[in-house]
C-alpha cells in the first residue's frame, strides 16, 4: 500500500481497552484514528465517529505510511484465532509499523504486561524492579518494550496488571456456580486492574508524564487468589471455591506484588475502582457493551488476573 496518511491520534490495538481509551480521546474533542483488519470493525468505528485504518500489523504491505501521528497508543492484544504467534504480532508488528512511520509521533504510550517481571515469591515490586521475565509472554512483552525504546526512547511504557471488566468475569461466576474445582496456588498473589481505570491511567500517562517513562498500572491492592474467587462467590451466592492444588505454600509460585504509588502520587492518577470489591459491583451488573468485542473473538472472555 502506497497510500500516506495524517492521524493526530492513532490506536494500534483498538480492542477492549483501546476502545476505551478512544471514546475518551473521543469525548475530549480529539480526532481518533484506528487501525483494524476488519471491514466489519471499521463501520463500527464509524458508527462511533473515529476514523478506520485498514491494514494488519502482521501484513506490512496493508499499512499505510503514516506522515504525521501527534499521539500514538499501542494497545494490541493477542487474536489466538488469526494463526500468529505473540512474537509475530508484538515484536514483528511493533517493527513493520515503525517503517511505516518515517517520521516518530511526536507522543507515544504503549501498553505492556507486568508479565515482564519475573518476580515469584510475593515481593513488591515497582518500576525500577528488575525485569527478568521467566515465561514466554513475559519474555515477548519485554522484547517489544525494549524495540520500542531503542527505536522511539521518547515512548512512555504502561505495564498492565491482569484487566478486568464487563464480559470478562461471566466464565468464572458460571464456574464457581457449578462448584468446578479451581485449578493453581490459593495463596498466590493476583495484581488486577479494571479496564475502565486502565483507560484513564493510559490518559494520565500520555498528557502528564515525561517523555521515556515507565508506569505500573494496577488498583490499589493486590489479593491472593483465593481472595479473588471468595470476592466474586459472595457477590453471586456461590458456594466456597474450591482448589485442586493443596492450600500450604511450598516456597514459590506466589507471583508478586505491584504498587502503584509512583503513578498515584507522580501524576495524580486514583482509580474509579481501587480494590476488586468495588470493581465486582458494576462489572457484574453491567454487561460487557458490544464494541468491546472483537469480531473473531467470543464476546464472553473470562478474566484476565493471571496475566500479570
Amino acid at each position: 500500500m502506497n497510500t500516506s496518511l495524517s492521524t493526530p491520534h492513532l490506536i494500534i490495538g483498538c480492542g477492549y481497552l483501546g476502545q476505551r481509551v478512544a471514546a475518551l480521546w473521543h469525548q475530549a474533542g480529539h480526532t481518533v484514528h484506528a487501525l483494524t483488519r476488519s471491514e466489519a470493525r471499521a463501520d463500527e468505528f464509524r458508527r462511533q465517529g473515529w476514523y478506520p485504518v485498514l491494514g494488519d500489523l502482521t501484513q506490512p504491505q496493508s499499512l499505510p505510511t503514516f506522515t504525521h501521528i501527534d499521539t500514538l497508543l499501542l494497545a494490541v492484544g493477542l487474536d489466538r484465532r488469526a494463526g500468529h504467534s505473540q512474537r509475530e504480532v508484538y515484536v514483528d508488528g511493533l517493527a513493520h509499523l515503525i517503517e511505516h512511520c518515517p517520521v516518530a509521533p511526536r507522543r507515544v504510550v504503549s501498553v505492556s504486561s507486568t508479565s515482564v517481571y519475573g518476580q515469584d515469591a510475593g515481593e513488591w515490586i515497582d518500576e525500577d524492579s528488575a525485569t527478568e521475565p521467566q515465561a514466554e509472554n513475559g519474555q515477548v512483552c519485554l522484547a517489544a518494550e525494549r524495540l520500542l525504546q531503542d527505536r522511539w526512547p521518547h515512548a512512555q511504557i504502561v505495564r498492565s496488571a491482569g484487566i478486568y471488566g464487563p464480559g470478562r468475569l461471566i466464565a468464572r461466576v458460571e464456574q464457581l456456580r457449578t462448584g468446578t474445582p479451581l485449578s493453581g496456588r490459593p495463596d498466590a498473589w493476583l495484581n488486577l486492574i479494571h479496564v475502565d481505570d486502565l483507560a484513564t491511567a493510559v490518559l494520565a500517562v500520555a498528557d502528564r508524564a515525561a517523555v521515556g517513562s515507565t508506569w505500573l498500572a494496577v488498583d490499589n491492592r493486590p489479593l491472593t487468589r483465593r481472595e479473588f474467587y471468595q470476592a466474586i462467590t459472595r457477590r453471586v451466592g456461590a458456594p466456597e471455591p474450591h482448589f485442586t492444588e493443596g492450600d500450604t505454600p511450598t516456597g514459590g509460585g506466589l507471583n508478586k506484588r505491584c504498587s502503584n504509588r509512583r503513578l498515584r502520587e507522580d501524576l495524580g492518577w486514583a482509580p474509579r475502582y481501587p480494590t476488586i470489591e468495588e470493581g465486582l459491583a458494576q462489572v457484574l451488573e453491567q454487561p460487557a457493551p458490544a464494541p468491546a468485542s472483537h469480531p473473531s473473538r467470543p464476546a464472553v472472555m473470562p478474566p484476565r488476573p493471571e496475566r500479570s
